[in-house]
């Protein structure tokens, strides 16, 4: 068996990959489909796939102007929480979670989710009191959540600076122990093949040009390979939702900005949780490689830039840096930026437009990763019933309006 597995290793490795089956087909795109998702990251994949397993839509096409996961869903830290204030979005991350939970046997792909919990720092009073406040709501909810002391940081990450007279003074915390991260391209490769199997046509390198309506009704997208016919269209695009939507003649209450993160050169294990600090703006974990995963706030101006400025870089170091000394002389590998959309409120936008059979799922901010999975099932349930599912229903378009917001800024991470 290991002679074997050698011979395959060196005869896949010369082939240069021609004769490896692959995960998804790449079809050519059909002239008419019951339902198109415009986005092929995690959620437009995860969005296919509920509409596949769970409502039976098979008839399904996933159109994507670059490739599959080349957006945010590779671009950010993997964090997974649900720890939120506010119910209405405490329950929709709950969900998101605990369909992480059981991710990889669904799909038989494994996903990488490493339950290693998520911490968030206090590190004025003022904090502590909104960490108490968020934990009480998460376990009146029955989401797991405690509150952390000094001494219990300490005894859980050896390598913090807890000391009374530090830069940031660690106060407490709060925990939420079945929070973690998983593997990003993962994700969108386990959706894809999932997706697929049950009949969904992934089509790569087509960007939508255009959306096409008819006595206010969507009839379809123009796009870089042809029009496509479909009397629902489900828009997911991340950063670039206010584009599309204004292809529709509609203008989305949010805004894009580059948001950035950077890995360092392998070390051997030594943080084993995740670490996120608001006042510092900075979070941090260890990858399973070693890599030292740290993000930073929004750049501050609009743009859809994949890189970044600088400044924001060296302040999310620096302040990493004042947490964890000893990580003052490990070196940067690479930096990337993301996307982000984020609403007046910080949370998303999942449902419903004027326009009949376009839907919208937009305004993550930084919280689209951990959504993903909860994210696709509700979108799912919302393109095929016409209407919002009860979890996803305080997240439509119409809050604007009516005032009914739900603030989440507190929570939603340390962009905002």
């Amino acid at each position: 068996m290991q002679k074997y597995s050698i011979f395959a290793l060196a005869r896949n490795a010369l082939s240069r990959h021609r004769h490896w089956r692959p995960a998804w087909r790449s079809p050519q795109p059909k002239r008419e489909y019951d339902v198109v998702i415009v986005g092929g990251g995690g959620h437009g994949l995860a969005t296919a796939y509920y509409l596949a397993s769970v409502h039976g839509l098979t008839n399904v096409a996933v159109l994507e102007k670059g490739w599959l996961g080349g957006g945010n869903t590779g671009r950010n830290t993997t964090i997974v929480r649900s720890n939120y204030l506010w119910d209405e979005a405490a329950m929709l991350y709950e969900k998101s979670l605990q369909l992480w939970e059981g991710l990889s046997k669904e799909l038989n792909y494994n996903v990488m989710f490493s339950q290693r919990g998520v911490m968030n720092l206090g590190h004025t009073l003022q904090e502590m009191r909104d960490i108490e406040r968020r934990v009480n709501a998460n376990r009146l909810n029955g989401i797991d959540a405690v509150v952390l002391q000094p001494d219990e940081i300490k005894r859980r990450v050896p390598i913090m600076n807890t000391a009374p007279d530090a830069r940031y003074p660690v106060l407490g915390a709060s925990f939420q122990p079945r929070g973690g991260v998983a593997r990003h391209d993962a994700v969108a490769w386990g959706y894809a093949r999932a997706a697929d199997a049950r009949g969904v046509d992934i089509i790569q390198q087509c960007e939508v040009t255009s959306i096409r309506r008819d006595n206010g009704a969507v009839t379809g997208v123009d796009t870089t390979r042809g029009f496509i016919k479909a009397a629902k269209v489900g828009v997911v695009a991340a950063g670039h939702s206010s584009v599309l939507a204004a292809m529709a003649g509609l203008r989305l209450p949010i805004e894009s900005h580059p948001l950035q993160a950077l890995v360092s050169e392998p070390l051997k294990p030594v943080l084993d949780t995740v670490v996120m600090s608001n006042a510092v703006h900075g979070y941090i974990s260890q990858s399973d490689k070693g890599e030292l995963v740290i993000g930073a706030g929004i750049d501050s101006y609009n743009g859809y830039g994949q890189r970044g400025g600088l400044d924001v870089v060296e302040g999310a170091v620096a302040a990493i840096v004042e947490l964890f000394p000893v990580f003052s002389r490990v070196r940067q590998l690479r930096q990337w930026g993301g996307i982000v959309d984020t609403c007046p409120d910080a949370c998303p936008i999942i449902g419903t437009t004027p326009v009949r059979g376009l839907f919208f799922n937009c305004g993550w901010g930084t919280g689209g990763f951990k959504a993903t999975p909860g994210s696709g099932w509700v979108f799912a349930h919302t393109i095929t019933h016409g209407a919002p599912h009860k979890l996803n229903a305080a997240f439509s378009l119409d809050r604007f309006v009516s005032g009914a917001l739900i603030d989440e800024h507190g929570a939603a991470g340390v962009a905002h």
